[in-house]
Order: structure tokens, then sequence, then C-alpha cells
């Protein structure tokens, strides 16, 4: 098995307290020897059409289940979902009692700034960027996942050092950070246009580590969020509400990278890491489009393909429906996913001005009119980008006049009067290169599940990128233009069923650009529908005997370690994976619980019996310490 696909937690955890040093009497296995819970594919980024969603009106009822409850405050429950995207972020949320209505707001650009004191000198050390490189710096890398500040003295929407900035707020030319939250798994690739050089420049600057921003972003996102609802339902409702947030992250993330995610929402005020909820951005997606697409397209047994196509990045999961009434499925191919998203359109259609321009006076005009510059990729963005299509003259009427204000008339460039000429065949050359890596993507999905003996019934489109009318058309034209079947003297069914089987449906759900955060929703009200070989309900747990000396610390540390063979070892080997480190504090149990035990020499000391149970969740691993099945607190994990 492929741990870049497979948690296996096969052999026992490694126990050392902190101080001193003495081993427990005995530290058993796993009640469970095998854990399967299937990665899949990274769905970061969010930037294609849009501006404004509407509300939730084609998903199931949420109220529903909750007919016959009461509805005092106490059992009320807002359940906010929040999709932390690359490029763009948004959140949605419903309120859980009879009745209740949805609410949902435009996303906005994952994008942020501090304003810097003119008296503070920015003069700064040399700069390493984040992320794997950072080791070459003589200095602790700012992608540090650990705060330099106390959250006293860090800036949140006014304090410390300025105000903040955030989303669409920013003049066209103004310096920001963005795609910050790449930097929080040092082990994903960065798309050219992340500059890991000037996003390290840009904090020192501010005096930010990679946490500090992203950790400002999100509260700016949660003081939105609580000001809508506050509008709209009163300030009395939302005080008395019990909030409960559920955040997406991408399935190829490390464990550390989520992780990271929890710590700063915690920071943003969000509630505790045990509180907060996360789920894989693919399944939220597939939570979402699967019950959009319900009842009618739904059996027992089909495969659907969800193309999460944002930004950033298109990411692919595949799933077999195992259950209609409620909905479960199953991962039936490992997930992917490449940096393909619709931002790369963009820099392709910088490269193109740059071309048609020549260098020397494209960079003339980003310097000298950045105002004219905006103005012509906004039109591109806005217009070109989303109605370009395979119908006649790109379904763009012809000829497309990209606006330049301010440039002279230049014929070999095809400017004129301020307008730069662009073909059909020339903003079909933007494309291609990009829609041919997501086809090849998809195209990937379709034969592992193939190779399976599966059929897929559908390819599900969804993100920002999802809704172009070109990439809807080129996956369906690619999809169902199979050769017909060899020809044979005496056909058979099972030729025809053959030919049949090679065609694919696609599909773009209504809502598909929110349909991450709307399954983040889902996620939060009816629980998880992907079956997984071990339930989130059914812990693995780890069994402890422990002495401790009079006065020696309560504190102690495990090492995590995943194995990678169907088979594990019956000790400790090279080629082994330390996951994480725990740290379980033992002072929340009562003194009661500990047995008074003595040595045959006389000495005495404390033993303690409990477990650390471990839940496997869509996201990522979730630690509890219990005594006699009592839960007495968490357990902190350092992901490595």
């Amino acid at each position: 098995m492929d741990l870049s696909t497979t948690n296996g937690f096969d052999v026992p955890i490694r126990g050392r307290p902190l101080t001193p040093r003495t081993p427990p009497i005995r530290s058993a296995s796993p009640t469970e020897a095998e854990t399967n819970n299937s990665a899949s594919a990274n769905a970061q980024a969010r930037n294609f059409p849009g501006t404004a969603t509407s509300p939730i009106t084609r998903v199931p009822n949420p109220a529903q289940p909750l007919n016959g409850l009461s509805t005092q405050a106490a059992s009320d429950r807002l359940i906010v979902g929040v999709d932390f995207g690359t490029t763009y972020s948004g959140y949605t949320s419903w309120i859980l009692w009879p009745g209740g209505n949805g609410i949902t707001s435009d996303k906005v650009p994952t994008e942020i700034a501090y304003d810097i004191d003119p008296n503070t000198s920015t003069t700064s050390p040399p700069v390493s960027p984040p992320g794997p490189i950072s080791s070459l710096s003589s200095k602790p890398s700012i992608s540090t996942l650990k705060s330099k500040s106390s959250p006293h003295n860090r800036s949140s929407g006014g304090g410390g050092n300025g105000g903040i900035k955030w989303g669409f707020q920013f003049k066209p030319e103004s310096p920001r950070l963005r795609c910050i939250k790449l930097f929080l798994d040092r082990n994903q690739k960065l798309p050219h246009f992340v500059s890991p050089l000037d996003t390290a420049a840009q904090l020192r600057r501010y005096d930010k580590t990679v946490m500090d921003a992203v950790s400002d972003y999100l509260t700016q996102l949660y003081r939105h969020t609580l000001d809508t609802l506050t509008r709209r339902y009163g300030a009395s409702f939302v005080e008395s509400t019990r909030v409960e947030f559920v955040l997406t992250v991408p399935a190829v993330w490390s464990d550390a990278a989520k992780n990271a995610t929890l710590h700063a929402a915690e920071r943003a005020g969000m509630g505790s890491r045990h509180e907060l909820r996360l789920i894989s951005e693919p399944e939220a997606a597939a939570v979402y489009t699967l019950k959009a697409i319900q009842p009618n397209h739904l059996d027992v047994g089909d495969n659907f393909i969800v193309c999460d196509a944002g930004g950033g990045t298109v990411d692919l999961i595949a799933y077999r429906i195992t259950q209609l009434a409620p909905l479960r499925v199953e991962e039936s191919a490992v997930g992917t996913g490449g940096l393909c998203g619709s931002a790369f359109l963009n820099y392709r259609f910088e490269d193109h001005v740059r071309e048609r321009l020549g260098a020397e006076k494209f960079a003339q005009m980003r310097e000298k009119k950045p105002k004219s510059w905006m103005m012509g990729l906004r039109y591109f963005e806005e217009f070109v980008k989303r109605n370009f299509s395979m119908e006649e003259g790109g379904g763009l009427g012809g000829e497309v006049n990209v606006p330049f204000p301010g440039l002279p008339d230049d014929e070999d460039a095809g400017l004129d009067s301020g307008f730069l000429v662009m073909t059909p065949e020339q903003v079909e050359a933007i494309f291609e290169p990009v829609i041919k890596e997501v086809e090849q993507l998809v195209e990937g999905q379709v034969e592992a599940i193939r190779e399976n003996g599966g059929v897929v019934k559908g390819i599900v489109l969804v993100g920002g990128f999802g809704q172009s009318n070109y990439l809807y058309q080129r996956l369906k034209a690619h999809f169902n233009s199979a050769p017909p079947p060899p020809y044979t003297e005496r056909p058979t069914h099972q030729v025809a069923d053959a030919g049949a089987h090679r065609t694919v449906e696609v599909m773009q759900p209504l809502y598909a650009w929110t349909a991450v955060v709307r399954g983040a929703v889902l996620r939060g009200l009816e629980g998880s529908m992907v079956g997984t070989p071990i339930s989130p309900d059914q812990p693995i747990s780890f069994h402890y005997t422990r002495n401790f000396r009079p006065n020696q610390s309560l504190v102690v540390e495990d090492d995590l370690i995943a194995c990678a063979d169907d088979m594990p070892p019956d000790a400790y080997a090279r080629g082994l994976i330390n996951v994480c480190t725990l740290t379980t504090d033992l002072n929340a149990v009562p003194k009661s619980l500990f047995t008074r035990l003595t040595t045959t020499k006389g000495v005495e000391f404390d033993n303690l019996d409990f477990t650390l149970d471990m839940r496997i969740e869509s996201a990522g691993l979730v630690f509890e310490l219990k005594v006699d099945g009592v839960r007495y607190g968490s357990v902190e994990a350092e992901f490595h």
C-alpha cells in the first residue's frame, strides 16, 4: 500500500515520558491492525467566474431532520462551512432550526496586506523563501507554523502594526500576499506564478509568519461571517446560538498542513481545534454534487468522477455509489490533480499580450499604465474566459476587442483605437494546453476505474473553472466520440454494451462554484457519506499502563509510527514513517484514578491505565485521552 494514498497505522506507538525517562510497563498494539483512509485530490482554488451566489435552494431542506425538536435557543445550532481557497475563499451557512433559512455570501480573493508604520524601517535581513528551500537560510524559516507573537500583539483587523486589508479592499497596483495558503504545506509544488521570494520579502516587511498571515485572513473571514449573520438574524440570536465551523482542506495535504489549518482557525476565533471539523475539498464537492443530481441519475454501483476545477488547481476524485437512501459512497480510484486551473489562462493571456506588443512595450505599459493593463486583464477574465466556447466564432461573435486605453495604434501588434484585436483562434491557443492537461487528468481517472472493471456513469464539473463552457464542451466531445465497435460477423450484446460504456456523460450542477463550501455544510448537517474501512465513530485505541515516581511530570510524549506494508513488522525497523509526536497531559486526570503501588524495595510510585483514542476522519486524525472510557482531555499532535 502506498502511503501517498493510504494512512496505514500498523505498528505500536513508541512511548516516552518527557522527564525523567522511565519506560512504561507495557505499550500495547492498536486494537485495529490496519487502516485504509484513502486520500484524494487537492482542490484548493476557486477562481473562475462570478462574484455572487444564490441562497441554497436546490438541495435537501437542512431543517427537515430536525422536525419535532425544541425551538429553544439551547437546541439551535449554526453550521458554517468555510472554503479557504488558494485564490478565492468563501463561506455559507444554514440555520439549524425548524423552518430555518439558508444564507450564503460572495467569495472574496484570498489576499491580505498590512498597513506599515512609515516610521518603521523596511530594511530587512536576507530573505529566504518559505517552503522546502527555506533550510538554506541560517535564520528560522518564515514558513514556521508557530506564531512569532502572542495573540495580544498580533494584528487582527486593526491592532499591532496597523490595520489589515483583505479580499476586495485593494487597488489593482497595491502589493498584497496572494496564495498564502499554499505555504502551509511545504511538500506541495507551487505554481510558477507564486514567488516564494516575493512572499518571504513581504512577510519580513510586515514582521509576520505564514501562520500569522493565514490566521489574520481567517480572522477577517470569521468576523465578516458573524457580522453578516448578526445583520440578518440579530445580535441576540447569534450570541445565544452555538456556532460550528466546518473547514475544507486539500485531501493531498500532509497531516502537518491540516493541523496547521486547524491551528490557524483556532487562532482566528472559530473554536478550539477539537470543536472544529475538517473535510477534504473533493469529498465536500462530491457531497453536494451527488446530492444535487440525486435521485434521477444514481444507481448502486455507478461510478462518478468529481472534477473540481478551480483557479490554481484541478483535482479529481472518483466515487462508487454503495447505497441510495441514505446516500453512501466509497472511493473507486486514487485521487489525482494538477496545476492547470483557470489562473493559468490569465498568465497565458499575459504571455500573449507580451508577445504581441514586444517585451519592452509591454514592460512600459505595466509600469506607466498599470490601469490600462488591469482593464485589459479584467475584460479577458470576465468576458473572454467565461464566454469562450466551441461554437462558431468561439461563442464571442467573432473577433474580440480587448481594451487597453492609452496605447498607441500599432497595426503589426493588432492595436487599434486602444483595443487589442484577438481572433477566436488566438483565444483557443491560450486555452489549448490548459484544457489538454485537464483532459489527461480526467482520462486517467476514467482508465483507472475501467481497469478495475468499473463503468464510469458521469463526470461532474465543479469549481469556478468547472463552469467554463469551453471546458464542458471539450470534455463532452472527448468522452462522447468513441470509435465504432470492431466489425464482427456475428454481432453480440457484449460488443454493443462495450461501445455504450465508452461514452461518459458530463454534467455541470447548479452552484458549481460554491459546491465545496455547500458540501461542507451538508457534511456538518448529516455527517460523512463516504464509507471507509474504519469508521470515525469507532476509534482505534492504544492502551497504556504507566508508572510515575512522586513529583514526576505527568506530561508524556509518544511517537505514532506508520507502516506502508500490508503486514506490519513485529518491532521498529528501518523504512517506517514517524507520522507525529503526541503530547499527553495527564494532569487533567483525577488523582483518585491513579493507583499507589510499592516495589519490593519499598519505593512508592503511581500507576495509571489509560488509552489514546485515534479517530480517522475525512481530512485528518483526531486524538483523545480516556481513562475508563471517560474523556479527560485532548492530545496535542505535532506532525512531521
